[in-house]
Parts: C-alpha cells; structure tokens; sequence
C-alpha cells in the first residue's frame, strides 16, 4: 500500500518527460509546415495582385492533395512505434520502408492526374482569366514536387515511430530557410516569376525528402534492414492507412461545408469565418503536437506488451490536452480584441467574430480531449473505429450546419454546430478509449 503513492508520481513524471520531450519539437516542425505558403505568399505578392491570387488558388490545390495523404505520417507512426516497443528495429525500419515506397507511388498517381488537369481544376476554383496562368503554372510546376512531400510525410511518421521528433524539426526548419532563400533568388534573381517560386518550392521539398531518406537509409544499414519495395508491406500500408483516409476525407468535408454555410451567411460573416478558422487550426497545432507524442508512445507500449502502461499514459496525455486545452482558451479570451485588430478593421467583421470566437476559446478543452485521443487510437492502430467515428460525426454535423441559414442562424450558431462535432467527436473517442477494446498488444496489430 505504501508504493503506490510514490509509484504514482514517478509514473506521471515519467510521463510528462516522454510527452514534453516528444511534442515540444513536433509542435515546431508542424508550425514550420505552414510558413512555406506564408513565405511563398510575401514574395509572390510583391510581383502583382493576379500572381498572389493565382498562389492562393493553386496552394489551396496543393494543400489538399497533400493533406488527404496524412495518413502516411499517421499509419507509419503507429506501425514503426509497435515494432520498437517489440524490440525488433530491423522490422521497424522495414515497415517505415514500406510506407516511403507508397509514397512515391501515390505521389506518381498524383502527378499524372495533376499535370493534364491542371486548368480545370484551377477552372473549378473559380479563378479570375487574369489569375487562372499563374494558378495552372504554379500548379503543374509545383505537382512534379508532391512525391517529396508525400515522402516527407511518410519519412517523418517513421522517425516518430522511433521516438525522434528532433530531427523532423531540424528539416523543417532546414526547409523553410532553404524555401525562402530559393524563392527570392528565382523569383526576382534569376527572373522567373511565379514560376520561380514554384521551382523553389520543388527543390526545397525534394531537399528535405534527401535528408530524410539518407536518415532512414543510414538506420537501415545499421540493423540491416532491406530497402527493396516490397509488394505485401506496401499494400499491407495502404491497408493500415485506407481508414485514416476515409477519417482524414470526412474531416475536410466538415470544414468544406462550415465554410460553404459562412459563405450563404454574408460577406462579413464568411470574413470572420475565414479570421476564426485560421486561429482555429493554429490552436491545432499545439494540440495535434500532443496527439503526435500519443502516436508514438502508445504504439511503443503496445508493441512491448504493455497494456496498462498504455492505458496510464493515455490517462495523462488527455490530462495534458484538458490543461493546455484551457490555457489556450484563456489566451483567446484575453486577446480577442488585439487578434481581430490584425485581420480587420471593419466593424462589421469584428461584431461577427467576437461571439464565435468566445466559442472557440471555450471548446478548447474539449478540442484537447479529441486531439489526444484521436493520438491515442491512431498509435493502437484503431483506424477503423476512428473512420466510423468519423462517419458519425459528419452525419450529425451536416444537417444541423445546413440549418443554420434556413433558420436565420449567424456565424455563432454556424460556430456552436462545430462545437457540437467536436463534442460528438470527444464522446464517440471517450467511448472507444473506455471500452479498453483499442488495448490490442504486439509487434502488429
């Protein structure tokens, strides 16, 4: 009876250090990801409004594209950290080969697809004929580099599965000086305009697929793991990661349908929709950070047979994502005045937000539940779970958002529909992680 107390404690510190020392760097190197296009858009702006609004559409495109792949990160994350906590690091560095080589065949896919279409979808968009060149020329160009960010993203889920979210940091950050000083040199150097920027973009993400593949390559001489594609482990990856698709897919249909509900509200409506979400998916990252450590950790638990150690450490990541939850949502309250200030000046816009945003800040807990949780069950390779929950989630949200404007809702009733999804979400999450059914221990699930 005396050695629990103490065993506690020690157990949480334990905790708190593999979690601190895990998504501290993951939250950098996924803060990292975005100031590609910010960078892309400082840049491009100074050439003309049409070059600007070609990049936004075509980044939008790319955005997408490669956004719909996560899954490669996820799945590979999951299945490298089983096999570490196995023990078997030759097989762990296996698996991560396998999810590289889907990359490069889905990145192929995408080319294809991409390159002859590139006006249509630009077309689709709704591009203005003065911006519609620049989107398609920045589009194709910048499609012959999405097998290196499909590789990036594989790379890095194999380099969280061995605990390292260092060297993830590292690159990115490599990435995104290196983006910066290739565009200017290209853009008004070397004379090339939007298409400079775009070829900079290339080479930045192909540098940073380099490193990484020299990384991995590097690991897999030291435990003599083969590099060869290997038809049963890659289809077996794209089995692993066909849920976190079809979860990953119903989330963008949610975010797609908010948006187009914003969009029927009014212009200073859709105005502060787009304000809100951007604060939205920053506050997202910090907690997707948590949810990354969560991948990683459980997943090594799992694979060293260890089903309460998962379960305590599941216990104290969702304890981290309820706190840094509400940390944030007090840092929205007190700086609501000051964060709508730097995005407009209309008062109009301002007097949408403020209720909305109010919202926001205090859903954050619950988003801190999700975010874990949602990391939890992707380390246990609890995909399908995660893709139903999903299913739900969007059947419930999609009827209650479309009725905001028949009954003359604004953009706060449009902002407690989302808050009611990531209720359902938490709920739907909450359940599976009580049922222990995700507990399933073992080199492989």
């Amino acid at each position: 009876m005396t050695q629990a107390p103490a065993r506690r404690p020690a157990t949480r510190r334990r905790h708190d250090r593999e979690i601190v020392a895990l998504a501290v760097p993951a939250f950098g190197a996924l803060v990292a990801e975005p100031l590609f296009v910010m960078a892309d858009s400082a840049i491009v702006g100074h050439l003309g409004t049409a070059q600007l609004a070609g990049l936004g559409i075509a980044s939008a495109l790319l955005t997408t594209a490669v956004s719909v792949f996560v899954f490669l990160a996820y799945a590979t994350t999951a299945a490298v950290a089983r096999r570490v906590g196995a023990g078997d690091i030759q097989a762990a560095i296996r698996q991560g080969m396998d999810g590289i080589w889907l990359a490069l065949l889905l990145g192929a896919a995408v080319i294809a697809v991409v390159l002859p279409t590139a006006p249509a979808l630009v077309d689709l968009f709704g591009a203005s004929p003065t911006a519609a060149p620049y989107a398609t020329t920045y589009l194709r160009i910048s499609s012959l580099g999405i097998p290196a960010m499909l590789v990036v993203l594989a790379a890095t889920g194999v380099l969280r599965g061995l605990q390292d979210t260092r060297t993830p940091l590292y690159v990115a950050v490599a990435g995104f000086v290196a983006n910066g000083v290739l565009n200017v040199g290209l853009v008004y150097g070397a004379g090339l305009g939007i298409a400079g920027s775009a070829w900079g973009t290339v080479i930045a993400q192909c540098g940073m697929a380099a490193v990484y593949l020299c990384v991995v390559v590097r690991g897999a001489r030291r435990h003599h793991a083969s590099l060869r594609p290997d038809r049963a482990g890659i289809r077996a990856s794209a089995q692993a990661g066909a849920p976190l698709l079809v979860r990953t897919l119903s989330l963008r249909a949610i975010l797609m349908i908010a948006t187009a509900v914003a969009a029927r509200l009014g212009d200073a409506d859709i105005a502060a929709h787009q304000i809100i979400l951007s604060l939205w998916s920053l506050l997202a990252f910090a907690l997707d950070a948590i949810a990354i450590a969560g991948q990683a950790i459980i997943g090594r638990y799992l694979g060293a047979d260890d089903p309460q150690g998962a379960r305590e450490a599941c216990r104290r990541m969702v304890q981290w994502g309820i706190a840094v939850g509400f940390v944030l949502g007090l840092l929205v309250i007190l700086s609501r005045p000051l964060f709508l200030s730097l995005f407009t000046s209309d008062a109009l816009v301002k007097d949408a937000a403020v209720a909305a945003l109010l919202l926001v800040a205090l859903s954050q807990p619950i988003c801190g539940v999700v975010f874990v949780l949602d990391g939890v069950l992707m380390g246990a390779g609890d995909g399908p779970y995660l893709a139903g929950a999903m299913l739900v989630t969007l059947a419930v949200f999609t009827p209650v958002a479309l009725l905001v404007p028949v009954l003359g809702g604004g953009l706060t009733a449009l902002w407690s529909a989302m808050t009611l999804m990531m209720t359902v979400r938490m709920l739907t999450l909450w359940l599976r992680s009580r049922s222990g059914r995700w507990l399933v221990t073992g080199a492989t699930r």
